[in-house]
């Protein structure tokens, strides 16, 4: 009886390292997505959140080609000049013919939706990435109610984006 407690004690300790291992790997995985969607986010969420100071005006959508979008851009900040083509990123919610406000990036002949559908489109990719680490945190460390949590965050930030006009 006193030899099963010490031909069964060596077999856990393999299974805590395997467990403890796949936890941190999983753990380090789901933060590379986390960082890499704020990363990819905040390429264009400081530009549409932080508006002061910046070029603002109205674009309408006069041709769409590939993944942007074309027009002229009529200024209605002070310091801000017309510009008669810029290019938008296409978005599923983007209309030829149709009016938008948007935020110049600095040097660019490039803008960026303005409003709350701008600050939706820019966190769009954190919701994927919130999506992507929901499967993480479910399958690699168990944590299932965190997991839903992420999920639904990221739906309801994909859905709303989507949405947006």
């Amino acid at each position: 009886m006193h030899a099963a407690p010490s031909a069964s004690r060596p077999r856990r300790r393999p299974r805590a390292a395997l467990r403890f291992g796949r936890a941190a790997a999983s753990g380090a995985v789901l933060a590379l997505v986390l960082i890499a969607g704020v990363w990819a986010s905040w390429s264009s969420a400081p530009y549409v959140m932080l508006t002061k100071g910046r070029e603002r005006g109205t674009m309408v959508v006069t041709r769409c080609a590939g993944g942007a979008c074309s027009g002229p851009y009529r200024p209605r900040s002070p310091g801000s000049a017309a510009r008669p083509e810029v290019m938008l990123a296409r978005a599923a919610t983007v209309r030829q013919g149709r009016s938008y406000d948007v935020v110049v990036k600095p040097g660019t002949d490039e803008v960026l939706r303005s409003g709350p559908a701008g600050v939706l489109y820019a966190w769009a990719p954190l919701g994927g990435a919130l999506l992507l680490a929901s499967v993480l945190a479910a399958g690699g460390l168990r944590l299932t109610r965190t997991a839903w949590l992420m999920a639904g965050a990221g739906t309801a930030l994909l859905t709303a984006a989507f949405l947006a006009q």
